[in-house]
């Protein structure tokens, strides 16, 4: 089945999904060589902790975000919510070494992140950078430095392609940190490589939407994928007031397994680090009754035999050079099972663009 584009192309949300793989070439460009990145980079401390700050979305992102950082860099990172850069500064300031901390926001206007950014500052003495989709935001007037991404700006409520064009400059800059440009063309011909498959990938995935609903959505993964899993969760629930959930893969067999039934659509992603124990995983998900959706680069006899649904990447990149393509079929999902209920996911229910607090 070929998706009829008259049916979306008023739709800002589907117009910014489908962008990502030309957007994302025009970041990872920038990034390469931004002089802002490099000054950062330069005046940071060799060692140290690096703290990824976000709120909703930007708060998944920075979990994704700082993984990839150690892995890339070597150095210890860890996600923090803005909320509790604000209401436990003082947590902040445990660990050895000096600290820098990235505050993550697409708008540079939601309001806790804002404040998280002056607290870091002000109060415990952090130097920060943020990291925008937006010209002259507040957010850049409270950071030490601030990169701004524009191209991947948004008109949609829900973050698509701001979170992965973020999450891709931050791997970026980690690479660039770690004198890695081989990660960075991992990142660049990925990209160009999934702008050929993205519409069929939403055609499969609207397809299998069209076949079937569910009472409730599960996405599990394991390392540098568990924040690709909570930021998939997120997109369902917003764009289809769908009761989803997150897990770790392997702990999803340690009681939440009870929920497991045919209106049970669990969605794997299978790393190559960790794909014989997932697939275990996925197959006895299978045999308990659910529905899986398996998202890997290249899936094995044992993954397709126990899925209805395979979304292969097929890239030949490291495994966390793959975790901005492993969103985009949870983003379609999101985009699709709302249309099928009705709802319009220009316009989420009960949310707004930006969360400003008085």
């Amino acid at each position: 089945m070929t998706i009829d584009d008259k049916q979306y192309t008023h739709s800002s949300t589907w117009n910014e999904m489908l962008s990502q793989p030309d957007v994302w070439q025009t970041i990872i460009a920038q990034a390469r060589e931004s002089s802002v990145i490099r000054n950062i980079l330069k005046e940071s401390p060799d060692r140290g902790e690096w703290l990824f700050v976000g709120c909703g979305t930007s708060f998944y992102l920075a979990e994704a975000a700082a993984i990839s950082w150690t892995i890339l860099t070597g150095e210890p990172a860890r996600p923090v919510p803005g909320s509790e850069v604000i209401l436990y500064p003082d947590l902040l300031t445990t660990g050895a070494g000096e600290k820098r901390a990235v505050v993550i926001s697409r708008s540079g206007k939601t309001s806790e992140a804002i404040r998280a950014a002056s607290v870091l500052r002000q109060k415990v003495r952090i130097r920060t950078l943020g990291i925008t989709c937006t010209e002259d935001s507040q957010l850049a007037r409270e950071c030490d430095q601030t990169i701004v991404l524009s191209p991947a700006d948004e008109k949609s409520t829900v973050m698509t392609r701001s979170f992965t064009s973020m999450l891709l400059c931050l791997q970026v800059a980690a690479a660039l940190r770690a004198q890695r440009p081989a990660f960075i063309d991992s990142l660049a011909k990925t990209a160009k490589q999934f702008a050929g498959i993205v519409r069929p990938l939403a055609e499969k995935v609207e397809a299998f939407v069209r076949r079937q609903s569910f009472a409730d959505y599960v996405f599990l993964g394991q390392g540098p994928f568990h924040g690709i899993a909570r930021e998939a969760a997120l997109k369902v629930m917003e764009m289809s007031c769908s009761y989803s959930q997150f897990f770790h893969a392997l702990e999803f067999r340690h009681g939440p397994k009870a929920i497991v039934s045919p209106a049970t659509c669990l969605t794997f992603f299978v790393s190559e680090t960790a794909r014989d124990a997932e697939s275990e995983v996925l197959t006895e998900m299978k045999e308990l009754g659910g529905v899986i959706v398996a998202v890997t680069n290249r899936a094995n006899q044992e993954i397709r035999d126990a899925s209805d649904l395979v979304i292969e990447i097929g890239a030949d990149a490291d495994e966390i050079a793959l975790l901005a393509p492993f969103i985009v079929p949870c983003q379609l999902m999101g985009f699709f099972t709302g249309l099928r209920k009705g709802l319009n996911p220009d316009e989420p229910k009960n949310l707004t663009r930006v969360v400003i607090l008085d």
